[in-house]
Formats: structure tokens, C-alpha cells, sequence
């Protein structure tokens, strides 16, 4: 049986070209005049999308046309409402014969390619195209015909090292070379002969790294490791035109039993819509973005997040975890009772879990969730709870369940009111927005001795969050969470954020170190073991940006107790806090003894944040008389 030809000119573009394409069409069944032709350009319009085009003949730039026989068709744009994808759709002036071709066009009738159409921005290979044909006219479309473009990436633009944050003295590592075009994608787009030299401080002087640009766009380089304690930056060094590109900043320690981990629980990519197309949106996270961790976070209702779609996520899951390179957890959103539950991001420890579903009797409220499971089972991440529509006001606060708390995500941060010195406040105006509700401040859950590590989510545009993005909401950088764990394993990153041994940061790949008496960050103390913590507590800790640090900000209390400016990329810095410590105690509902907390945020001079988990001294009152007693 004969079929039909479908073909694309040109057969590739590079991501982000203007051009004219042409997707040629011929039929081997005739097509009567008045047969409905819809193509789909698989486009949502969004600024790494195919340019939608245009459909007034009159214009000369962005336009899309249909050709067959020298007759110009105009075509009619629609959208899918489930997608929200626009599709064109055409009619037949006269009949198209077996062997007669039908041409698409979108671009520009004049030779200025700059009036042309713009091409997607991520590269794809088979990038696909779909033309759907109904020779009744009724628009009742069955199976489409396929055109194919191979999206390439573009010139050489950035050079860019994936590193260890942590490592130690003379433990071996690899570091990955990407190669990216403007728009972060691999590629091997460079003049001839371009040569990448590699180095860092303290190189031995017999070791030289000379790295031609590789045709898959990436390299790996192993077994790099340091043999002093410092910190260190890879630079690449292009030979070519002498541009000069370094790695985030790496610390080496004498010794370490832990190591920095980077991903988030919540959030999407801006590429793939993790739901539809989870395949692509994990390997973009894993590859592209070089996370270590990722977790899945749909919201719970049957429309968001239908049961066939749960299972393929759980599937894919399942199949990415892949232990010391990347690990996946299965999580969902659950949107609970405004103040008293607020929004949840569910992180199931165990694979192949159902969907616990707002609707469904056994899982409608939390107290009934944490009734039927054990802390072992299941994470409950209070997530954007200062949001004026997604509050939670820690009241029923369940420290078995919520051990960490979402201090960021790209709609603004948690920790205290714009007024009290929040640097990302949530803010809006206008219709669709939110603005921040105090009652969710985690400043003020600390005070009230709820105690829970610091996390941060990335962007969102679905469920409560859904409109946020077109509306006038004030839109920050996705964040990032470290985890300081002692194996890329799942259960090994479960067992560090069950001892808060994590922090947040607004996407920048800050590395944070701070201690107390030389207990890390999520520890808690007391002045019965350690009875020096009535008159000093000594803080040390460490800052290491991808920019100048601003400030290190020591907050005690939710006050800034003491603020470092050291006007560097790193920094070590020590600071002993000599205050009575009955003088500064708090006394909360969710804590039996008095008690102060203490945490860091680092700001960089180019405005991204990092905040430790706290730390937390609870106060014994007899222990402290007694030394008074001493000291008299």
C-alpha cells in the first residue's frame, strides 16, 4: 500500500534560528475540495518554544501559509485547551490528486530571515511536527502524518565545569566539561581548531589538560582530586578567543564523612512538564542541570494528576534511581485546610505508593494520613506557607512528619515579612496574585519552638500556584536544596534531612558550613551536657559563592545577632556569642524547656541567598543556679 510523503525543508535548524521552514506534504489518497487539514506545531508559545506564527496573509514577518497548485491558504489558529497547545487549521480550495503535494510555510515571503519564524530553543533530535487530515470537512481528525527536524545547538557560547561542592584531600573526583550554546544546550558549534586548556590552583606542573570540543558537546573527565585543603575553582581557559570560564567554587577539607548534594523535592522544569513528559524532564535534571536528587511533586486531584499518569511517573521513578548519580523519590502535592494543614509536598520513602488524594475518605485530612503511617514512611514538607492562599500556621505542627520546611521557592520566601527584613518577600497585586500572611512566618513557627531544617523548592505554575506566572506576581530564581549527606542514596539523603542536615539556597550553588560547640547545623544542645553554652556559645562556620559574598548574617531569635561583610567569593569566619543565656531564652508551646535558635543567611553581591538550617540550645534551669553558685 502506498503512502504518503512528509517531509521538512530544512531537515534541521539550530535552536533559536529565525528561518523559513517549509513541511511538504504528498497525498497517496485523493483529497476532495473542502477536506480540513490541522497542523500541529506541538507549541505552547512560551519564550524556549516554537514561535507561534501569525495568520493575517497581509503581514510579512511570522507568518504561516499553506501552498498546493499556486494557491496561497490562509490558515485559521486554534488552541487546546488541555495542552494549551495552538494548532492551524487549513480547507481545501480544490481537489489534491494522488502524487500532488500540499506545502506548509511558516516565516516570511520576503528573503530577510530576520522576518522569519523562530525556531524552539532547546535542541531536540526527530523533533516532531503533526498533520492531521479529515476529507469529510468536519474536523473529525483521526491519525496524524509525521514531519521531522533535527534541532541542533547553536555557536559555542559558555564553557561550563559540574564539580563536587565538598570533597576530601586527596579523595579522587570527576568534573564534567559542558559545552553550551546562549541557551544552555550542548553543543559542538565552534570554529575549528577551538582548544580548552584546564586548570586549577596548586596543579601539579606535569599535568597539562588540553581539551578539544567533543561532538557529543560534554566531556568527563576522572580521577581529579587536591592535595592541600582549600578552596578551589576549575578555570577553563578557551585558546581560541582567550575567554576565561570557571567552575562554582569547590572546598576541600583535610577529611569528611559527609558530602553536598544538590536537587529540590518541589517544583518544574520550564522546559518539560514533568507529568507528560517525565522521561525528558528527568534526564533534564539529571544531565542538563546536574542535580543529584529530584523528586516528583504533582498536585493530588484526579484532574491535575490523573491515576494512569501517577503510574507512569511511579514507573519512571523507579527506573532513574540509580545509586552515587542520581537519586528520585516519588512525591506529591496535597493541598490541606488553609492555616491548621496548608500545602504539603508528600515525600513517599518507599516506591510504587498511591496518590494520597484530598477526595478520598482515608486520606482527606493529615491527622488521618499521619495515623496511618509511621515517620519512616512519609516527609511532610510545609511548602509556601506564608502564601496568602496557601497558609499554615504551624499550630498542628507534627515534628515526627514535618521535619523540614520550605523556606523558598521561585513566588518568595517564608521567613519573615517584607517589613521584618525578608530580602525575597511574597508580594502582588492585582488579580490572580497573592500576598504574604504573617501567620505562616517561619520565624515566628521557630519561636514558637517548632523545630524543622530549611529547605527550598523550585518554580511552580500548577494548583495554587497555577496563574501565578501570568499574572503580575512578583517571580524569583528557582531554588536549591543541599543536603549533607554520607552516600548518594536514597536512604542515606532520608536519614540527613530526618537530622536537618540541609539548607536552602534562591538556585545558586552556595556552600554553607556552620556549627555551634562544634555541633552541626539541625543539632540541638543544652547547657546540662555542655554547661560552657550558659556564657558563650562559640559559632564558626564557612561561605563559599559563585559571586562575592554581601553579608553573613547570624540570627539569633529571628534578630540579627552579627553581620560579616567579608566583600570576597569565601570566607571563614568565627564569632562568640557571650550574652547570659537566660538573658536571650524563648519559651514556645511545642518546646518543654526554654530555648534560643540560631541560623545563617549568606547573601551574594548579586542577590542570591543561602539560609542554614537553625541550631537550637535548650536551657535547664538548675544546671544554670548551680553555676552560679560556682561562680560565687
Amino acid at each position: 500500500m502506498r503512502r504518503s510523503i512528509c517531509y521538512s525543508e530544512p531537515s534541521n535548524a539550530i535552536a533559536g534560528q529565525k528561518g523559513t521552514w517549509k513541511f511538504i506534504y504528498t497525498t497517496a489518497t485523493p483529497l476532495p475540495k473542502g477536506t480540513k487539514i490541522k497542523f500541529d506545531l506541538l507549541t505552547q508559545g512560551r519564550a524556549i518554544d516554537w514561535d507561534i506564527p501569525q495568520t493575517d496573509l497581509k503581514e510579512k514577518a511570522n507568518i504561516i501559509w499553506a501552498e498546493t497548485k499556486n494557491q496561497k491558504i490562509s490558515a485559521v489558529p486554534s488552541t487546546n485547551k488541555q495542552t494549551a497547545q495552538t494548532f492551524f487549521e487549513f480547507l481545501l480550495p480544490s481537489e489534491l490528486k494522488i502524487g500532488e503535494t500540499f506545502i506548509i510555510h511558516i516565516g516570511t515571503t520576503l528573503s530577510l530571515q530576520e522576518k522569519g519564524n523562530t525556531c524552539q530553543k532547546t535542541i531536540q533530535r526527530k523533533r516532531p511536527f503533526y498533520l492531521y487530515i479529515d476529507p469529510k470537512g468536519k474536523g473529525d481528525y483521526k491519525e496524524g502524518e509525521l514531519f521531522q527536524m533535527d534541532i541542533k545547538g547553536g555557536p559555542l557560547n559558555a564553557i561550563r565545569a559540574i564539580t563536587p561542592s565538598l570533597v576530601a584531600r586527596n579523595k579522587r573526583f570527576d568534573v564534567i566539561v559542558r559545552f553550551e550554546d546562549s541557551f544552555g544546550n550542548l553543543t559542538n558549534n565552534a570554529p575549528l581548531g577551538t582548544l580548552i586548556e584546564l586548570s586549577y590552583e596548586h596543579l601539579r606542573e606535569n599535568l597539562n589538560w588540553k581539551i578539544f570540543v567533543p561532538e557529543t558537546g560534554f566531556i568527563t573527565l576522572p580521577n581529579l582530586y587536591f592535595n592541600e585543603p582549600g578552596v578551589y575553582k576549575i578555570k577553563l581557559h578557551n585558546l581560541k578567543n582567550n575567554e576565561i570560564f570557571f567552575s562554582d567554587p569547590i572546598k576541600c577539607l583535610s577529611e569528611s564523612n559527609v558530602t553536598l548534594f544538590w536537587g529540590f523535592f518541589h517544583g518544574e522544569s520550564e522546559r518539560y512538564d514533568s507529568l507528560y513528559n517525565i522521561d525528558s524532564s528527568l534526564r533534564h535534571f539529571r544531565d542538563d542541570q546536574a542535580l543529584n536528587f529530584y523528586a516528583t511533586s504533582s498536585f493530588d486531584s484526579e484532574e491535575e494528576t490523573p491515576t494512569d499518569n501517577w503510574k507512569a511517573l511511579t514507573s519512571h521513578i523507579a527506573e532513574f534511581n540509580e545509586d552515587d548519580r542520581f537519586i528520585t523519590f516519588l512525591g506529591s502535592q496535597w493541598e490541606g485546610e488553609p492555616s491548621s494543614e496548608g500545602v504539603r509536598q508528600f515525600l513517599y520513602t518507599k516506591e510504587n505508593k498511591n496518590i494520597f488524594r484530598k477526595k478520598d475518605t482515608k486520606t482527606s485530612a493529615l491527622k488521618k494520613i499521619y495515623k496511618s503511617l509511621s515517620p519512616k514512611e512519609l516527609l511532610s514538607i510545609p511548602t509556601f506557607t506564608m502564601g496568602g492562599n496557601s497558609t499554615y500556621t504551624f499550630d498542628e505542627f507534627q515534628p515526627e512528619f514535618e521535619k523540614v520546611v520550605e523556606i523558598y521557592n521561585a513566588w518568595g520566601s517564608s521567613e519573615c515579612t517584607s517589613g521584618e527584613g525578608n530580602p525575597r518577600p511574597i508580594k502582588g497585586t492585582g488579580k490572580g496574585s497573592v500576598e504574604e500572611n504573617p501567620a505562616g512566618s517561619i520565624q515566628r513557627a521557630l519561636k514558637m519552638g517548632c523545630r524543622f531544617g530549611f529547605i527550598a523548592g523550585g518554580l511552580d505554575d500548577r494548583g495554587i500556584y497555577d496563574g501565578l506566572y501570568d499574572s503580575d506576581q512578583e517571580q524569583y530564581s528557582p531554588g536549591l536544596t543541599a543536603i549533607l549527606a554520607k552516600e548518594q542514596t536514597k536512604a542515606s539523603l532520608i536519614e540527613a534531612l530526618h537530622h536537618r542536615l540541609c539548607y536552602a539556597t534562591t538556585g545558586a550553588r552556595i556552600i554553607v558550613g556552620f556549627s555551634i560547640a562544634g555541633s552541626s547545623m539541625g543539632s540541638e544542645l543544652n547547657n546540662k551536657t555542655k554547661p560552657g553554652l550558659d556564657f558563650n556559645r562559640h559559632i564558626s562556620g564557612y561561605a563559599l559563592g559563585n559571586a562575592a559574598i554581601q553579608e553573613i548574617a547570624i540570627i539569633r531569635n529571628g534578630e540579627i545577632l552579627q553581620k560579616l561583610q567579608p566583600k570576597d567569593y569565601h570566607t571563614d569566619f568565627t564569632y562568640d556569642d557571650t550574652t547570659p543565656l537566660h538573658q536571650i531564652l524563648l519559651q514556645g508551646k511545642f518546646s518543654p524547656l526554654p530555648f534560643v535558635y540560631y541560623y545563617l543567611r549568606v547573601i551574594q553581591e548579586n542577590g542570591h541567598i543561602a539560609w542554614s538550617s537553625p541550631i537550637w540550645i535548650d536551657y535547664h534551669q538548675g544546671n544554670h543556679t548551680h553555676k552560679l553558685k560556682q561562680k560565687k
